[in-house]
């Protein structure tokens, strides 16, 4: 017998959060000098595995799949504003797997710092902020998720306040991230003036009749006089939320607050905001755009915008961009900021490989989430591994790394996983997301985003190698001594690189899972 759960129920992964990052606060109350790294980073981790396990017991039982297939219904509050459906806790998992990495390692990288009750409890907020966002079905409610996502985080990038580097980095991460928030929410502004409504499916609905819509007890109906939707202002409206989501998920010409952001923030943070951060901006895009804006109808109508050109000039430039940039850099962190940026490009095929009609939609948009889940944990790992690095004094150049894989045989090997992973090659799950996210180029004839995913993936592995290179055939520049292996750090980074393996067998049913999420839309 299926029991249904009740409709806020749908939540818990981000309930769980946002009461551990309670727990957190009301434990510093307490204790505000505590500094019991160990307890406070036990707390986190916790937290964090059992908004996982909440968010992996519904999706495999049947929440967010109607009834009539064999589900038990999709979870709707506050009237159709947040919809808990596949694809909502899709991104929850990995939201909350990357939270529980990054947590489990920051025990031994912010051990010596203060505010470490604070530090924790702003990732969890920024966290929960991200899994409302992956359920969010309104622009307004997307608007305030995406605030409580971004304040924390300018906190988080600028909290080594003794760092000049983190300091200036926060800064320049805030003004420009306010900057966005402004474009976003004006663009919000017209949408809603142009349809009447917030709501993604009451967007479609006055997109699809041509009138001005309005909501009533829940129910999307249409305004007395049945206006027009004026499609000038729609159109200004949809190009400004493209730059607001375009500054999220770090993609040309919107990213250059990234690498800024990336190398002055710790390191475990770098990792929170380049994997956990971009997966909510692009769950954002996936649904809006999915959902509210359906390309088939405002391609027959001749007067909007045809959003799907400008995501393929998005992807194919942030490709080229974030690769070319990345093979320039001299500091590992700086290249790893760049490969985010590019692999924002690889993901942005999911929104790119369309054809004017919207075929496609489900191949190259579940594409994108199975590379997102891929990428979440081989980034993850990268950065945390990067993090190991600071924690035990190695430079930040390229040929610091050199020989560091006679000293930590382990940590290296997890990530030489990591990086041919990203490239693409087939050690970790990264091989079969971008073979996945390249047939769905070729499934609607997207030739040039087929050539930029081939290209860039090419190009990434010369910069990736740079670091595998150091590691293991350069010999040492200087003496370097490694007292310590921080425990929290080492089992974060060989968890996730044990998953990133598992992910070989396993990516079959992961792309399964998304398809079917991308489906039930």
């Amino acid at each position: 017998m299926v029991h249904q759960l009740p409709s806020w129920a749908g939540l818990a992964p981000a309930l769980a959060l946002a009461v551990t990052a309670l727990v957190l606060l009301l434990i510093d109350s307490v204790d505000p000098d505590t500094t019991n790294t160990s307890l406070l980073g036990g707390v986190s981790v916790v937290g964090s595995l059992a908004s996982l396990a909440f968010a992996v017991w519904f999706i495999f039982g049947g929440t967010g799949i109607p009834t009539s297939e064999g589900g038990v219904g999709t979870p709707v509050l506050f009237n159709g504003q947040l919809v808990v459906d596949q694809m909502a806790l899709f991104f929850m998992i990995i939201v909350a797997s990357v939270t529980a990495l990054v947590t489990l390692a920051s025990t031994d990288y912010v051990r010596e710092h203060a505010y470490q009750a604070e530090f924790y409890a702003l990732v969890l907020l920024a966290a929960t902020g991200m899994s409302v966002l992956s359920a969010a079905n309104s622009l307004a409610t997307a608007f305030v998720a995406l605030e409580l996502v971004s304040l924390p985080s300018y906190a988080l990038v600028a909290f080594l306040k003794k760092n000049r580097g983190s300091v200036e980095a926060g800064l320049k991460y805030f003004l420009i991230g306010a900057v966005s928030s402004a474009v976003f929410a004006y663009g919000i502004s017209l949408v809603y003036a142009a349809t009447g409504v917030l709501r993604f499916d009451g967007i479609a609905t006055a997109i699809e009749s041509g009138t001005v819509q309005t909501i009533v007890d829940g129910t999307v109906q249409a305004q007395s006089g049945s206006p027009a939707v004026p499609m000038s202002i729609l159109g200004v409206g949809i190009m400004m939320v493209i730059g607001g989501v375009a500054f999220k998920i770090a993609a040309v010409p919107f990213h250059f607050w990234a690498p800024e952001a990336y190398e002055g923030a710790p390191a475990p943070i770098s990792a929170f905001l380049s994997s956990a951060s971009k997966a909510a901006g692009f769950v954002l895009a996936f649904r809006a755009f999915a959902v509210a804006f359906p390309i088939g109808a405002l391609v027959s109508s001749g007067e909007a915008l045809n959003w799907f050109v400008v995501f393929q000039v998005l992807a194919i430039a942030t490709m080229f961009i974030g690769n070319f940039a990345a093979a320039t850099q001299e500091k590992v962190k700086r290249m790893m900021a760049y490969s985010s940026v590019g692999h924002a490009g690889y993901i942005l095929i999911g929104l790119a490989a369309l054809s004017a009609s919207g075929d496609g939609m489900a191949l190259s948009m579940s594409a994108g989430m199975a590379h997102l889940l891929v990428y979440g944990f081989m980034n993850t790992g990268a950065f945390l591994f990067i993090a190991l690095a600071e924690y035990w004094g190695v430079g930040r150049r390229f040929e610091d790394y050199n020989g560091l894989g006679r000293q930590a045989p382990l940590a290296c090997a997890a990530m030489t996983i990591f990086l041919f992973s990203l490239a693409g090659l087939p050690i970790g799950g990264g091989f079969f997301s971008k073979f996945y996210l390249f047939s769905a180029t070729l499934d609607v004839g997207a030739w040039s985003l087929a050539a930029a995913l081939v290209i860039n993936s090419a190009l990434s592995l010369f910069y990736y190698s740079r670091v595998v290179k150091a590691m293991w055939i350069e010999e040492p520049t200087g003496d370097r001594s490694i007292e310590s292996y921080p425990t929290g750090l080492y089992t974060a980074i060989v968890s996730a690189a044990v998953v990133t393996v598992l992910l070989v067998p396993g990516f079959d049913y992961v792309s399964s899972l998304a398809f079917r999420a991308v489906e039930l839309l």
